[in-house]
């Protein structure tokens, strides 16, 4: 019975994985598998031979098969947090593994709850790259800056993504419709991508659903056009894999083939998105998509359209729609102009993971993050970034125009992003995998070399477009310094300027504050003694609950927090004051409703109290779970701090500029306390300044 059971329940989960195999159609890999849409189109070919594509065709197959299949496939997608992907999921890791990070509260869990008992290094010998790193400041903030890069580079290629995909589609109406023009398209274009926008707030399930027949129908048909078209034009394509055909295209192009490559490193543009979309799905049903479907469909496609090529050699301007036969053409546009709304989806959903990601851990401003589904918590739309993304796509388009141009500033985010994904990668086999470093520098070496090639050539077309992403990227990573710095400011301030046990202990006891019924929830960042805001509070209001619990959401460098570890609670030694600690991980979802979380509180204090009675009689324990419950149901208020720097003539030009700008963003960002729906009547805010 129980081995039945047991194949049921595995029969189960595998047509579950096939499920969401065929869901990732149309929110992992838009961007990998349409990428043929536009590769040879970004291309500056001059006089190409047919022994140039034959070249060409080899590059792609062997970037194709080793970053995307080996890479990507067989090793990063086995470096997952929690569930979640991307480089912001390889920074967390390494940080919960090693004292590697930057913020104080985001390095390690809390003595109080060793949430990751795996990453205490008591008893494994420790790498000497892991030493070096935990004792360089420098060496960590290098690695902070590396994987805010690796995130801003991520939120380029969702800006490009859909910009290029759709552009590139639409310019299939030039050929058949000569009067429909250039601006014709890029209007056509922005409408789509406006409109797709406009879905998004749908949730990512509701739209793969709707898009995984789209992209089911591409991915299988142009691999049938690609055997149609190499039969017909050149059926010994596949020779070409033989890396020989990569060795005599460089020798015969020299600088020419070197500068090339920024244009065929679009052919695995996306391939990042299928690491950084693992938290709205899961491992298994990603590689088996990537293996069964679209790592086929794309050789084959490639292997078709290459054959057309060296019978026509300068059709490569409209290399996608001049290799479709004829009497399939208007099908295959229709097709194609579907597939490239859904290519742009698979990084729409990466950008908001790792904003999300970048925001539970305080390391960008806060904005709005909306869980679209209740089963897949990995599954969120940010309204805020969802409407820059649309004003930066359509600007792109409008912008830019041209295809080539494009696919200059495409390459240079998707190979920046994939360079550092190598690096992090290589850490986190070293730091966590304990892969020995010579083990691990059989993967880093060449990968290294090979993405660094790419990284060169796609440098030289800075000038021709490549600069709009690292102005993007610029503009996002002083975001988020400035915002981090300010962080850091604040919480020197507080700790510098912390209340105690023992001041608090006299500063309510003096008679000028009085003790008044009812329940306090006190917001606080300080998880070792007591915010300013608290002396601030009680010297001018001169009063104190009854019953107060000071609080603090804390968010870890782990996607997901045990629920029976959500809430630490803890007693100070005072009359009717605790501390409560509610914790959760970047992928959790954080919105109880107010009365749940006070509910939530008061039941954890009960237990620990009941717990920790430490030889008191039973009725001094029934008195203070008493003196609780009557607080609760007197009244319950919710107080936190709304502070801001001072800066006057004494603090420094540096100070003045980044937190004049920190100040900008944090009025401007949502509240750090989540949305728990307080009545306004019982929130309370409580003003004061921090000296700069």
């Amino acid at each position: 019975m129980d081995l039945e059971l047991g194949m049921a329940s595995k029969k189960n989960r595998m047509w579950n994985d096939v499920v969401l195999a065929y869901k990732t159609l149309g929110v992992v890999f838009g961007g990998l598998v349409t990428s043929p849409l536009y590769v040879y189109p970004s291309m500056n070919l001059k006089s190409p031979t047919e022994e140039d594509y034959l070249g060409i065709y080899s590059i792609i197959f062997w970037t194709l098969t080793l970053i995307g299949v080996v890479k990507y496939v067989c090793i990063a997608l086995n470096a997952d947090d929690h569930g979640e992907g991307g480089t912001f999921a390889l920074y967390s890791l390494l940080c919960r593994h090693a004292n590697v990070g930057i913020l104080p509260s985001r390095n390690t869990d809390s003595k109080t709850n060793n949430l990751n008992p795996e990453q205490s290094s008591s008893g494994i010998k420790q790498s000497r790259l892991q030493k070096f790193i935990e004792q360089s400041m420098t060496a960590r903030r290098i690695l902070l800056l590396v994987a805010i890069l690796g995130m801003c580079m991520l939120i380029g290629d969702g800006i490009l993504t859909p910009a290029i995909s759709v552009l590139s589609a639409m310019d299939g109406l030039k050929g058949p419709l000569p009067s429909f023009g250039k601006s014709a398209v890029e209007g056509s274009s922005a409408g789509v991508l406006i409109a797709l926008f406009l879905l998004q707030k749908y949730g990512t399930s509701k739209v793969s659903f709707l898009f995984s027949p789209i992209m089911a129908a591409w991915t299988f048909t142009t691999p049938i056009i690609g055997v149609y078209s190499f039969l017909r034009y050149y059926p010994s394509i596949f020779k070409a894999i033989s890396p020989h055909y990569i060795v005599n295209f460089f020798l015969r192009k020299g600088k020419t083939g070197w500068q090339l490559l920024a244009g065929t490193v679009l052919c695995i543009t996306g391939a990042e998105a299928m690491f950084a979309d693992l938290g709205h799905f899961n491992k298994k049903s990603i590689q088996m998509a990537f293996i069964f479907t679209i790592y086929p469909s794309l050789v084959l496609t490639y292997a078709g359209q290459t054959a057309y090529l060296t019978k026509n050699l300068n059709d490569h301007r409209d290399g996608f729609y001049k290799f479709v036969p004829g009497p399939v053409y208007w099908p295959m546009f229709v097709i194609a102009t579907s597939a490239a709304v859904v290519a742009s989806q698979s990084l729409i959903s990466a950008t908001f993971s790792v904003i999300k990601q970048s925001v539970a851990l305080d390391y960008f401003p806060r904005v709005k993050i909306v869980h679209t589904s209740a089963i897949k918590e990995g599954e969120v739309y940010s309204p805020e970034t969802n409407y820059i993304l649309m004003i930066l796509c359509v600007a792109a388009i409008l912008g830019f125009g041209d295809g080539q141009d494009m696919g200059n500033a495409f390459g240079v985010v998707v190979i920046l992003v994939m360079f550092i994904t190598t690096i992090l990668l290589t850490l986190v086999m070293i730091i966590v995998w304990r892969i020995p470093i010579l083990v691990a520098a059989l993967y880093f070496i060449p990968f290294f070399v090979m993405e660094g090639v790419y990284v060169s050539a796609v440098c030289t077309k800075i000038v021709e477009g490549g600069w709009f992403p690292f102005v993007i990227s610029i503009i996002l990573a002083s975001i988020m310094f400035g915002w981090y710095y300010g962080r850091q400011k604040k919480l020197e301030y507080e700790m510098a300027n912390k209340i105690t046990v023992e001041s608090l202990s006299g500063l309510i006891s003096s008679s000028e504050a009085e003790r008044v019924p009812g329940l306090c929830l006190f917001y606080t960042n300080l998880q070792d003694g007591f915010t300013p805001v608290l002396g601030h509070y009680i010297k001018n209001l001169h009063s104190f609950h009854k019953v107060t619990i000071f609080t603090t959401f804390r968010y870890l460098l782990a996607a997901k927090v045990d629920p029976n570890e959500r809430i630490i609670v803890r007693k100070f030694g005072l009359t009717g004051i605790y501390g409560c600690i509610i914790q959760y991980g970047y992928a959790d979802f954080h919105s109880p409703a107010a009365d749940e979380l006070v509910n939530q509180i008061i039941s954890s204090l009960k237990t620990y109290i009941s717990n920790n009675s430490n030889g008191l009689l039973p009725t001094l324990v029934d008195e203070e779970i008493l003196q609780l419950e009557e607080a609760k149901s007197t009244s319950v208020v919710y107080v936190k701090g709304k502070t801001r720097f001072q800066t006057g003539k004494e603090t420094g030009w540096f100070d003045r500029i980044i937190l004049g700008f920190y100040e900008f963003l944090h009025r401007n960002c949502r509240s750090a306390v989540p949305n728990i729906g307080i009545p306004l009547q019982q929130n309370i805010e409580i003003g004061m300044l921090y000296k700069a």
